[in-house]
Parts: structure tokens; sequence; C-alpha cells
């Protein structure tokens, strides 16, 4: 009986590691879809850039993450030895790479909104600080309790802020993030012509549509292996993010009156948004938070278009930041035994979590952009912007005409 037991275990624990593996690689494969995304949104002598400030950061995300990032959220450091980290069959090893994709996606939401002008290894300096310590900050607070927070939500409104996989601490974070980041910034030279606001279009419709399709396979790792264990998968999730991805794709095709750009970033907002409460809402809910979704982003997108102050190349602001902080809130409303849903939040708990997401990305993103900017400077110089970010910074074009 003693063989079966520890037979049974083993097969759960490695069950378990291999799940979650499966997450953490395909959260991994949507950085693919970040960056074919933006490079198909932005101009041809700004592609290469797109590509490599999207790997860079991953790379420079893993790191700050594993030495910094992780600690601070789980308080949890991986300076033991290889035999020890290697019990469980390496779960604990396997959660890190996949909260770690979540984490290196905050700099990816980023980059699109600062697409252009940006300096990079500034930037890089600071996907490096938001990712050890402004993210995990938050990530701890919701998901982990740290700081008592979670139980102080929880004793004021009777359920915690609730945030599945991400809508808030995601999403929300890296949306309002990059909004800072934006703000500082500044317009893109040329985008003002005889006091009118020039839009430029996207240089490769066929990329953008591909960075969508594989952002939203990946999504499905993203949502249900959030639950990352075996024992907690839920078919709901699965079904709840198909449902809002639909609901994001039907309304941006309305409202953004078949334009391709919105169309492709339709399913994005909805699946955003139903992150955090995907385990709670019923399909129909998920549908209508999917087109609540979709038609924040067109609507916000448009309206930031028209802004002198805000250049936000893809959109990220009202795609995560908006569309993030409406999951969380959605959360509280279609999560509800009222409205279909399971039970277990509260309206109220979801606005004060939503709103916490929203300052601790807001204070974060001006001390690190603010300081970055009076010690070294944000945005390449006018000429360099000119000439492009492919040939400033990588000295090559994406491609080659010989």
């Amino acid at each position: 009986m003693q063989d079966v037991t520890s037979a049974t275990e083993l097969l759960v624990q490695s069950s378990n590691t291999y799940f979650l593996l499966i997450g953490a690689i395909m959260v991994f494969t949507m950085h693919a879809g970040f960056a074919f995304l933006e490079v198909g949104t932005v101009r041809h002598k700004n592609q290469v850039n797109a590509l490599v400030k999207i790997i860079t950061d991953f790379g420079v995300s893993c790191v700050a993450y594993f030495f910094i990032g992780y600690w601070v959220a789980y308080d949890t450091t991986f300076y033991s030895s290889a035999s020890e980290l290697t019990a469980n069959n390496g779960y604990d090893l396997v959660k890190f790479f996949f909260l770690m994709t979540f984490a290196a996606a905050i700099p990816a939401i980023i980059s699109g909104g600062i697409a252009e002008r940006a300096k990079f290894n500034p930037f890089l300096l600071a996907s490096a600080i938001i990712v050890a310590l402004v993210y995990p900050f938050f990530e701890g607070i919701v998901w982990n309790g740290n700081y008592g927070i979670q139980d102080w939500i929880e004793q004021t409104t009777g359920a915690p802020f609730h945030d599945f996989a991400g809508s808030v601490v995601v999403h929300g974070v890296g949306g309002w993030l990059a909004l800072v980041a934006v703000f500082f910034l500044g317009l893109r030279n040329g985008r003002v012509k005889d006091k009118k606001l020039i839009a430029f279009a996207p240089s490769n419709i066929p990329f953008l549509a591909l960075g969508t399709w594989i952002l939203c396979i990946g999504w499905f790792g993203f949502n249900v292996m959030s639950a990352q264990t075996l024992d907690g998968i839920s078919g709901l999730v699965a079904m709840n993010s198909l449902m809002a991805m639909a609901g994001g794709i039907i309304s941006s095709w309305l409202f953004g009156k078949n334009d391709p750009g919105f169309v492709h970033n339709g399913p994005l907002a909805g699946l955003v948004a139903i992150c955090a409460g995907s385990d709670v809402v019923h399909p129909i809910g998920a549908l209508v938070i999917g087109v609540v979704a979709g038609w924040l982003f067109v609507t916000l997108f448009t309206f930031i278009q028209r802004s002198k102050k805000l250049d936000d190349v893809l959109g990220v602001w009202p795609l995560h930041g908006l569309c993030g902080a409406w999951g969380g809130i959605a959360a509280g409303i279609f999560g509800s035994e009222s409205m279909g849903g399971l039970g277990g939040v509260n309206l109220v708990a979801q606005l004060i979590g939503t709103l916490g997401g929203i300052l601790v990305a807001i204070i974060g993103g001006v001390i690190v952009y603010g300081a970055i900017q009076m010690v070294v400077g944000l945005r390449l110089t006018e000429e360099e912007e000119y000439n492009g970010a492919d040939l400033t910074i990588h000295r090559i074009g994406s491609t080659n005409d010989d």
C-alpha cells in the first residue's frame, strides 16, 4: 500500500510539473506574438528595434526576476543546492519559469507604447527595475498576501481582491506603466503637420495579424495554466477565454468599421479583460466582458490618437491598462452568483484592488522613468528618430534589397 501511495504521489508531482511547464512554454511563445504585433505596427525603419527590444527585455527580465523580483513577491530564493531545488520533480523551478513569463510581459507591453523614439539602454534599465521591484511588489500583495492588504480587503468587503490570471496584476500594471512612459516621451516627430495630427499607418498587416494569432493561442496557457496544478484545472476558464476573445473580435469589427488594426487587437482586448474572472464568470458574462473590452479599446485608442500629449503607438494603455482595469471590475460584477457566476467575489473589493494596481503602476512609473529621464534621458535625438531606431541603434535595417 505504501508503494502505491508513493507511486501515486510521484505521478501527481510529475504531472503538475509537466502541466505547468507546458503553460510556461505557451506563455513564453506569447512574447513572439508581442514582437510581431509591434513589428507589423511600427514603420519599416523601426522593425529591427521592435524585435531586439522584446527578446532583450525578456532576458533582462528573467535575470532581474530570478535574483530580486521573485524574492520580493514570494520571499523565495534559489540559493539552495540543486538537489534541494529538484524536490517534487523541480515543481518550484517550473513555477518560477511560469511566473517569470508573466513578469517579462510587463516590458513587452510597455515596448509597444514607447516604440519608434525611445532610447534602448535606458529603457532596458527601466525594465530591469520594474520587473525587480515595481511589478513584484503588487504581484506579491495580490497573489501571495504580502503586507496583509488582501486580509484587510477581505475583512472590509467580505472577499479578497480576485485576479485569477492577471487582468490587473499583469496587464493593468503594464498598461498604466506604459502610459507614464508615453507621457514622458511625447509625440513622435512628424505626427503634427500644419497643426493637424497625422497617423502613421501600420507597416505590415500580415505580421500584425501573425502577432495576434500567436498571442491568442498562447493566452489559453496564460489563463488555463494559472491554476498551476492539474487538480485546479477548469474547462470554464478555457470556455470563458474563448467567449471573451470572440466578443472582442465582434465588437472591434463593428465599432472599428472593418479596420484591420482594430479587428486584430479586439481579441486581445477581450482576453486581457477576462483574465481576472475567467475562473468564476458564466460564459455569457465572459462574452459581454469581451464585447465591452473591444468597444473600450476602439473608443479610447481613437481618442488618444487625437491627443497632442500622448503617442501610444500600439495603444497599449487602452488595450492593457483600461481593458485590464475593466476586467478587474467586471470580475466583481459577472462573477457574482446573481449574474450566473460562481460567487466569492465582491465589487468593492475589485474596485479597491484595481485602483491599487493603477496607483502602484503610476507611482512606480513616475519614479523609475522620472529618475532615468533626469540622469540619461529617455528619447532619441531628432536626427536619430528621423533615421529610425534600426540604423541608429542596431546599425542594420529589417530587409536588404541588394
